[in-house]
């Protein structure tokens, strides 16, 4: 056999055997990904959503709170936490819904957005969004707000 057959062999051995690693490391992460799916959503961990950090007065503003837009009340902190990880606090407050519509967003969001297990929280959070962001009655128009002056 000459030296340059040889080297031809060893060569497209080389290749072979890199090929091969190649399709058993992507077995393996074939398998990883089935036997322990995990979201890519969630940028904050379950602990961190959690309503652990206290919103400072120096963040709310004429019952407002000043980066989001949400109103100040019980379950801010968990909102904040929860819906501003995947979207604008304006997708909220461009909503109206009752208790059960929210519940439905929640819904939709788990089943087609990623959107994780809320547990515990999601009472707290349904509760705030239905109390500040439910349907506003509305007529034809809202009154004008009109300040009256003396005519000379």
């Amino acid at each position: 056999m000459k030296d340059a057959d040889l080297k031809k062999i060893l060569v497209a051995l080389a290749g072979l055997s890199t090929l091969l690693l190649l399709l058993v490391v992507a077995a393996i992460f074939s398998l990883v990904f089935i036997y322990y799916p995990t979201s890519w959503v969630p940028l904050q961990s379950a602990e961190d959503r959690k309503e652990s950090k206290k919103i400072s007065e120096e963040e709310i503003r004429d019952g407002m709170h000043v980066a989001t837009g949400f109103v100040e009340g019980e379950g801010l902190q968990l909102v904040i936490a929860n819906c501003t990880n995947c979207h604008s606090a304006k997708l909220v407050t461009q909503n109206r819904f009752t208790k059960e519509g929210w519940t439905n967003v929640i819904r939709w969001m788990q089943e087609t957005q990623g959107l994780w297990d809320l547990g515990n929280n999601e009472e707290v959070i349904v509760a705030y969004l239905a109390r500040y962001y439910a349907p506003e009655p509305r007529g034809r128009r809202k009154p004008l707000e009109v300040e009256w002056y003396e005519l000379e």
